[in-house]
Protein backbone atom coordinates (compact mmCIF):
# COMPACT_ATOMS: atom_id res chain seq x y z
CA UNK A 1 0.00 0.00 0.00
CA UNK A 2 2.92 2.52 0.88
CA UNK A 3 4.57 1.57 -3.13
CA UNK A 4 0.85 2.37 -4.46
CA UNK A 5 0.82 5.94 -2.37
CA UNK A 6 3.89 6.62 -3.63
CA UNK A 7 2.78 6.62 -6.85
CA UNK A 8 -0.38 8.65 -6.83
CA UNK A 9 1.68 11.20 -5.40
CA UNK A 10 4.24 11.42 -7.74
CA UNK A 11 1.65 11.31 -10.16
CA UNK A 12 -0.16 14.23 -8.51
CA UNK A 13 2.88 16.46 -8.75
CA UNK A 14 3.39 15.60 -12.28
CA UNK A 15 0.28 16.84 -13.34
CA UNK A 16 -0.51 19.67 -11.46
CA UNK A 17 3.05 21.00 -12.76
CA UNK A 18 1.99 19.75 -16.52
CA UNK A 19 -1.27 21.11 -16.93
CA UNK A 20 -0.21 24.60 -14.66
CA UNK A 21 -2.81 23.61 -11.54
CA UNK A 22 -0.20 25.40 -9.53
CA UNK A 23 -0.44 28.54 -11.26
CA UNK A 24 -3.04 31.77 -9.81
CA UNK A 25 -3.83 32.51 -13.70
CA UNK A 26 -4.83 29.13 -15.12
CA UNK A 27 -4.30 29.61 -18.57
CA UNK A 28 -3.20 32.79 -18.67
CA UNK A 29 -6.59 34.19 -17.71
CA UNK A 30 -5.51 36.47 -14.82
CA UNK A 31 -7.80 33.39 -12.53
CA UNK A 32 -7.49 30.13 -11.18
CA UNK A 33 -8.46 27.22 -12.15
CA UNK A 34 -11.37 26.95 -9.67
CA UNK A 35 -12.81 30.00 -11.51
CA UNK A 36 -12.04 28.90 -15.09
CA UNK A 37 -13.65 25.38 -14.15
CA UNK A 38 -17.14 26.85 -12.99
CA UNK A 39 -17.64 28.55 -16.29
CA UNK A 40 -17.45 25.13 -17.73
CA UNK A 41 -19.77 23.76 -15.72
CA UNK A 42 -22.61 26.64 -17.04
CA UNK A 43 -24.64 25.64 -19.82
CA UNK A 44 -26.54 27.47 -21.83
CA UNK A 45 -29.90 26.94 -20.10
CA UNK A 46 -27.89 28.23 -16.42
CA UNK A 47 -27.67 26.23 -13.14
CA UNK A 48 -28.20 26.43 -10.10
CA UNK A 49 -25.45 26.73 -7.37
CA UNK A 50 -25.79 23.32 -5.72
CA UNK A 51 -25.82 21.78 -8.63
CA UNK A 52 -22.55 23.55 -8.75
CA UNK A 53 -21.37 22.79 -5.68
CA UNK A 54 -22.52 18.93 -6.30
CA UNK A 55 -20.67 18.15 -9.71
CA UNK A 56 -17.40 19.87 -8.30
CA UNK A 57 -17.61 18.27 -4.17
CA UNK A 58 -16.30 22.05 -3.64
CA UNK A 59 -16.82 23.48 0.14
CA UNK A 60 -20.00 25.68 -0.27
CA UNK A 61 -18.09 28.84 1.19
CA UNK A 62 -15.62 28.59 -1.70
CA UNK A 63 -17.78 28.07 -4.58
CA UNK A 64 -19.79 31.53 -3.53
CA UNK A 65 -16.26 33.39 -3.34
CA UNK A 66 -15.63 32.02 -6.86
CA UNK A 67 -18.94 33.09 -7.91
CA UNK A 68 -18.54 36.07 -6.76
CA UNK A 69 -15.20 36.57 -8.39
CA UNK A 70 -16.75 35.71 -11.67
CA UNK A 71 -19.83 38.03 -10.92
CA UNK A 72 -17.81 40.80 -10.58
CA UNK A 73 -15.42 40.12 -13.80
CA UNK A 74 -19.28 40.31 -15.55
CA UNK A 75 -19.05 36.79 -16.60
CA UNK A 76 -22.12 35.55 -14.88
CA UNK A 77 -25.30 36.75 -13.23
CA UNK A 78 -26.51 35.35 -10.56
CA UNK A 79 -30.57 35.61 -10.03
CA UNK A 80 -32.99 33.35 -7.95
CA UNK A 81 -35.55 31.14 -9.52
CA UNK A 82 -39.03 32.93 -9.61
CA UNK A 83 -40.74 29.72 -9.05
CA UNK A 84 -38.59 28.59 -5.91
CA UNK A 85 -36.54 31.70 -4.16
CA UNK A 86 -34.59 29.78 -2.23
CA UNK A 87 -32.96 28.41 -5.63
CA UNK A 88 -30.31 30.39 -6.76
CA UNK A 89 -29.25 30.20 -10.94
CA UNK A 90 -26.15 30.90 -12.41
CA UNK A 91 -25.99 32.43 -15.99
CA UNK A 92 -23.54 32.64 -18.45
CA UNK A 93 -23.25 36.96 -19.88
CA UNK A 94 -22.45 37.58 -23.50
CA UNK A 95 -18.92 37.80 -22.11
CA UNK A 96 -18.81 34.60 -19.83
CA UNK A 97 -20.03 32.80 -23.34
CA UNK A 98 -16.64 34.60 -25.10
CA UNK A 99 -14.62 34.07 -21.93
CA UNK A 100 -15.36 29.95 -22.20
CA UNK A 101 -14.66 29.82 -25.57
CA UNK A 102 -11.00 31.31 -25.05
CA UNK A 103 -10.65 28.65 -22.56
CA UNK A 104 -12.02 25.80 -24.86
CA UNK A 105 -9.58 27.32 -27.36
CA UNK A 106 -6.35 27.17 -24.88
CA UNK A 107 -7.31 24.68 -23.66
CA UNK A 108 -7.03 22.20 -26.63
CA UNK A 109 -3.65 24.05 -27.11
CA UNK A 110 -2.35 22.70 -23.44
CA UNK A 111 -3.34 19.32 -24.75
CA UNK A 112 -1.79 19.53 -28.19
CA UNK A 113 1.04 20.87 -25.90
CA UNK A 114 1.45 17.91 -23.88
CA UNK A 115 1.22 15.19 -26.68
CA UNK A 116 2.99 17.06 -29.34
CA UNK A 117 6.88 16.32 -27.61
CA UNK A 118 5.53 12.69 -27.71
CA UNK A 119 5.95 10.27 -30.57
CA UNK A 120 3.13 8.63 -32.59
CA UNK A 121 3.25 5.23 -30.18
CA UNK A 122 4.23 7.01 -26.53
CA UNK A 123 0.89 9.40 -27.49
CA UNK A 124 -1.52 6.86 -27.81
CA UNK A 125 0.00 4.84 -24.86
CA UNK A 126 -0.61 8.56 -22.85
CA UNK A 127 -4.18 8.90 -24.43
CA UNK A 128 -5.32 5.27 -23.80
CA UNK A 129 -3.22 5.23 -19.78
CA UNK A 130 -5.61 8.84 -19.15
CA UNK A 131 -9.20 7.40 -20.12
CA UNK A 132 -7.85 4.53 -17.71
CA UNK A 133 -7.33 6.77 -14.76
CA UNK A 134 -10.23 9.16 -15.79
CA UNK A 135 -12.74 5.34 -15.80
CA UNK A 136 -10.85 4.83 -12.40
CA UNK A 137 -10.81 7.82 -10.30
CA UNK A 138 -14.65 8.61 -11.51
CA UNK A 139 -15.98 4.92 -10.32
CA UNK A 140 -13.72 5.66 -7.23
CA UNK A 141 -16.54 9.02 -6.92
CA UNK A 142 -19.78 7.13 -7.07
CA UNK A 143 -21.71 6.93 -3.86
CA UNK A 144 -23.67 4.12 -2.90
CA UNK A 145 -26.68 4.72 -0.31
CA UNK A 146 -29.71 2.84 0.95
CA UNK A 147 -32.67 4.90 0.25
CA UNK A 148 -36.35 4.87 0.25
CA UNK A 149 -37.37 3.21 -3.14
CA UNK A 150 -40.57 5.68 -3.48
CA UNK A 151 -38.21 8.59 -2.62
CA UNK A 152 -37.22 10.83 -5.70
CA UNK A 153 -34.22 9.76 -6.70
CA UNK A 154 -35.13 5.74 -6.65
CA UNK A 155 -38.21 6.67 -8.93
CA UNK A 156 -35.82 8.20 -11.24
CA UNK A 157 -33.77 5.45 -11.53
CA UNK A 158 -36.77 2.72 -11.41
CA UNK A 159 -38.24 4.66 -14.53
CA UNK A 160 -34.85 4.17 -16.50
CA UNK A 161 -35.12 0.74 -15.30
CA UNK A 162 -38.66 -0.09 -16.78
CA UNK A 163 -37.88 2.31 -19.81
CA UNK A 164 -34.88 0.38 -20.56
CA UNK A 165 -36.16 -3.62 -20.43
CA UNK A 166 -39.50 -2.39 -22.20
CA UNK A 167 -36.91 -1.18 -25.08
CA UNK A 168 -34.67 -4.88 -24.98
CA UNK A 169 -37.18 -7.38 -24.07
CA UNK A 170 -38.66 -8.52 -27.17
CA UNK A 171 -42.18 -8.44 -25.88
CA UNK A 172 -41.18 -5.23 -23.95
CA UNK A 173 -41.67 -5.01 -19.97
CA UNK A 174 -44.65 -4.53 -17.75
CA UNK A 175 -43.26 -4.10 -14.66
CA UNK A 176 -46.89 -5.64 -12.97
CA UNK A 177 -46.75 -8.43 -14.98
CA UNK A 178 -43.56 -9.32 -13.18
CA UNK A 179 -42.79 -10.96 -9.72
CA UNK A 180 -43.64 -7.88 -7.20
CA UNK A 181 -40.78 -5.56 -5.56
CA UNK A 182 -43.10 -3.03 -3.96
CA UNK A 183 -41.96 -0.38 -2.35
CA UNK A 184 -43.11 -1.91 1.09
CA UNK A 185 -41.37 -5.17 0.12
CA UNK A 186 -37.84 -2.94 -0.40
CA UNK A 187 -38.11 -1.13 2.71
CA UNK A 188 -36.45 -1.96 5.89
CA UNK A 189 -36.96 -4.65 7.40
CA UNK A 190 -38.09 -6.44 4.52
CA UNK A 191 -35.55 -5.19 2.40
CA UNK A 192 -33.24 -2.70 0.87
CA UNK A 193 -32.51 -0.04 -2.06
CA UNK A 194 -29.82 0.92 -3.29
CA UNK A 195 -29.20 3.50 -5.57
CA UNK A 196 -25.60 5.09 -6.55
CA UNK A 197 -25.01 8.58 -7.12
CA UNK A 198 -22.50 10.67 -9.27
CA UNK A 199 -21.60 13.96 -8.36
CA UNK A 200 -24.92 13.81 -6.75
CA UNK A 201 -26.93 12.19 -10.02
CA UNK A 202 -28.63 8.74 -9.44
CA UNK A 203 -27.21 6.80 -11.67
CA UNK A 204 -27.82 2.77 -10.80
CA UNK A 205 -29.93 1.20 -8.15
CA UNK A 206 -30.50 -2.32 -6.96
CA UNK A 207 -32.62 -3.73 -4.03
CA UNK A 208 -33.08 -7.45 -2.08
CA UNK A 209 -35.97 -8.76 -0.64
CA UNK A 210 -35.46 -10.39 2.58
CA UNK A 211 -37.32 -13.31 3.49
CA UNK A 212 -37.15 -14.62 7.39
CA UNK A 213 -37.02 -18.21 6.44
CA UNK A 214 -35.55 -18.15 2.89
CA UNK A 215 -32.96 -16.72 0.00
CA UNK A 216 -33.05 -13.28 -0.07
CA UNK A 217 -34.11 -12.15 -3.28
CA UNK A 218 -32.30 -9.24 -5.74
CA UNK A 219 -34.45 -7.21 -7.72
CA UNK A 220 -34.34 -3.91 -9.69
CA UNK A 221 -30.77 -3.93 -10.76
CA UNK A 222 -29.94 -1.56 -13.11
CA UNK A 223 -26.64 0.86 -14.07
CA UNK A 224 -27.30 3.90 -16.38
CA UNK A 225 -25.68 3.67 -19.89
CA UNK A 226 -23.38 6.52 -19.17
CA UNK A 227 -21.75 4.99 -16.19
CA UNK A 228 -21.26 1.45 -17.62
CA UNK A 229 -17.95 0.22 -17.36
CA UNK A 230 -17.00 1.79 -13.85
CA UNK A 231 -17.85 -1.65 -12.09
CA UNK A 232 -21.23 -0.40 -10.53
CA UNK A 233 -23.23 -3.15 -11.17
CA UNK A 234 -20.75 -5.75 -9.74
CA UNK A 235 -20.39 -2.88 -6.90
CA UNK A 236 -23.85 -3.02 -6.36
CA UNK A 237 -24.32 -6.71 -6.54
CA UNK A 238 -22.05 -7.02 -3.84
CA UNK A 239 -23.78 -4.19 -1.17
CA UNK A 240 -26.98 -6.43 -1.92
CA UNK A 241 -25.44 -9.33 -0.97
CA UNK A 242 -24.08 -7.64 2.23
CA UNK A 243 -27.45 -6.73 3.20
CA UNK A 244 -28.87 -10.04 2.70
CA UNK A 245 -25.81 -11.09 5.25
CA UNK A 246 -26.90 -8.91 7.73
CA UNK A 247 -29.90 -10.03 7.61
CA UNK A 248 -28.96 -13.38 8.37
CA UNK A 249 -29.46 -14.68 4.83
CA UNK A 250 -27.14 -18.32 3.52
CA UNK A 251 -28.71 -17.71 0.30
CA UNK A 252 -29.09 -15.26 -2.40
CA UNK A 253 -31.37 -15.74 -5.61
CA UNK A 254 -31.85 -13.46 -8.73
CA UNK A 255 -33.73 -14.30 -12.18
CA UNK A 256 -32.79 -12.66 -15.74
CA UNK A 257 -33.75 -12.57 -19.13
CA UNK A 258 -31.89 -13.82 -22.09
CA UNK A 259 -31.39 -10.68 -23.93
CA UNK A 260 -29.34 -8.79 -20.93
CA UNK A 261 -25.76 -10.80 -21.72
CA UNK A 262 -23.94 -8.59 -19.79
CA UNK A 263 -25.99 -8.94 -16.61
CA UNK A 264 -25.83 -13.12 -17.20
CA UNK A 265 -21.91 -12.47 -17.49
CA UNK A 266 -21.74 -10.44 -14.43
CA UNK A 267 -23.73 -13.05 -12.05
CA UNK A 268 -21.35 -15.81 -13.35
CA UNK A 269 -18.34 -14.15 -12.81
CA UNK A 270 -19.71 -12.90 -9.04
CA UNK A 271 -20.04 -16.71 -7.91
CA UNK A 272 -23.71 -17.37 -9.13
CA UNK A 273 -24.61 -20.58 -10.46
CA UNK A 274 -27.37 -21.26 -12.82
CA UNK A 275 -30.11 -23.04 -10.97
CA UNK A 276 -33.62 -24.78 -11.87
CA UNK A 277 -36.33 -22.07 -12.30
CA UNK A 278 -37.50 -21.47 -8.65
CA UNK A 279 -40.50 -19.19 -9.62
CA UNK A 280 -42.71 -18.46 -12.00
CA UNK A 281 -41.12 -14.60 -13.31
CA UNK A 282 -42.55 -14.37 -16.96
CA UNK A 283 -39.45 -12.55 -18.10
CA UNK A 284 -37.17 -15.00 -16.57
CA UNK A 285 -34.69 -17.33 -18.84
CA UNK A 286 -32.16 -17.80 -16.12
CA UNK A 287 -31.89 -18.22 -13.09
CA UNK A 288 -29.09 -18.18 -10.34
CA UNK A 289 -28.27 -18.54 -6.54
CA UNK A 290 -25.20 -17.84 -4.07
CA UNK A 291 -24.21 -19.43 -1.18
CA UNK A 292 -23.53 -16.53 1.08
CA UNK A 293 -20.64 -18.09 2.75
CA UNK A 294 -17.44 -16.89 4.75
CA UNK A 295 -15.37 -15.22 2.03
CA UNK A 296 -18.69 -12.89 1.91
CA UNK A 297 -18.19 -11.84 5.22
CA UNK A 298 -14.95 -10.85 5.19
CA UNK A 299 -15.22 -8.84 1.34
CA UNK A 300 -18.12 -6.69 3.56
CA UNK A 301 -16.16 -6.21 6.58
CA UNK A 302 -13.69 -4.64 4.08
CA UNK A 303 -15.55 -2.38 2.17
Amino acid sequence: MDDEVAVVRRFNRTVTQRIGVLNDDYLARARPLGASRLLWEIDENGVDVRTLRSRLGLDSGYVSRLLRTLETDHLIVIAQEPSDRRIRVVRLTDAGRAERAQLDRLSDDLAAALLEPLGAEQRARLVEAMGTVERLLTAGLVEITIEDPAGEAAQQCLRSYVAELDSRFAGGFEPEASISATAEELRPPSGAFLVARLLGKPIGCGAVKLHAAGPAEVKRMWVSPSARGLGLGRRILHELECRALEASARVIRLETNESLGEAVGLYRSSGYREVPAFNDEPYAHHWFEKTLNDQTRTTCRMT
